[in-house]
């Protein structure tokens, strides 16, 4: 259902603002765009095209399982672009509402890909293989830097200054919106996670969320019988996958879930950072 989801609103994006503007859009979007201008070759297929090469690169940094949902969330993105794209109506209005529009789709599309694990390969790919090093930095955040060097590259070839300065802003608004989707605000959630299996559970979290977990003991009030409490903050994003990993491990296990105000240290927001 997500990859059907960010197909639809993908190709609204593309074919209703972004290729009706004139914009140059970004990552392998953005140079299928460039190359659909070139040779008129539709943009779901420059896209399948354009993978594989980026996806054969990031294969053993990403793994087997993200590697091949995401071939299957590409493949489903794809055909849909291919399908739908055409009978997409064309925005002809202000420029600055397409960019917005463009970015917002494109952000909330796939942020939703995203949440449920797997991407939509290309940039993605390389995002998820830089974050994979630099753990500290949020999927926006990367993707609004490889993404802007695309935008100038396409505006270079349209020879727009224009263009560019649109395009930035559809990328800024895109970034944005895919961390809000990943990460809501800077506030977070903590899970606290009552089990039997502890040293398991607290290596779930690290496969998950790349950070460690506090470990507490406890008694049960009514049994007398000693627990572990594994505690963690997390995103939105891990949370739900956390809570899904955490009755895996331990069917038996009682999750309870908590909303932060804020969250600071590594991987939320540094001491010191303004909201």
């Amino acid at each position: 259902m997500a990859d059907i989801c960010c197909g639809i609103l993908v190709s609204f994006a593309v074919y209703s603002f972004a290729i009706p503007a004139g914009f140059p859009m970004a990552g392998v979007s953005g140079m299928a765009l460039i190359l659909y201008r070139l040779t008129r070759i539709s943009v779901g297929t420059l896209i399948l095209l354009l993978n594989i090469p980026v996806a054969i690169g990031c294969y053993r940094i990403l793994g087997r399982n993200f590697y091949l949902r995401s071939l299957k969330t590409l493949v489903i993105t794809s055909a849909i672009m291919n399908i739908l794209g055409p009978y997409c109506p064309a925005y002809r209005g202000e420029l600055m509402i397409a960019a917005m529009c463009a970015g917002i789709l494109c952000g909330v599309g796939y942020g939703v890909v995203f949440m449920r694990g797997s991407s939509t390969a290309g940039f993605d790919f390389i995002i998820m293989a830089v974050r994979y090093y630099f753990p500290h930095y949020s999927v926006g955040r990367i993707a609004l830097v490889t993404d802007a060097l695309v935008i100038m590259a396409g505006g270079a070839l349209l020879g727009s200054l224009d263009a560019v300065i649109y395009g930035l802003i559809l990328t800024y608004l895109y970034s944005a919106v895919l961390d809000k989707v990943l990460y809501g605000s800077l506030a977070g959630k903590l899970t606290m996670i009552i089990t039997d299996c502890p040293e398991r559970m607290v290596k779930a979290v690290d496969e998950i969320a790349g950070r460690g977990a506090t470990v507490l003991d406890a008694v049960g009030g009514y049994s007398g019988a000693e627990k572990k409490v594994v505690l963690c903050a997390s995103s939105n994003k891990e949370m739900y996958l956390i809570r899904k990993r955490a009755h895996e491990v331990d069917p038996a296990a009682f999750v309870i879930i908590v909303e932060s105000s804020e969250v600071i240290g590594e991987g939320f927001r540094a001491p010191g950072q303004m909201q």
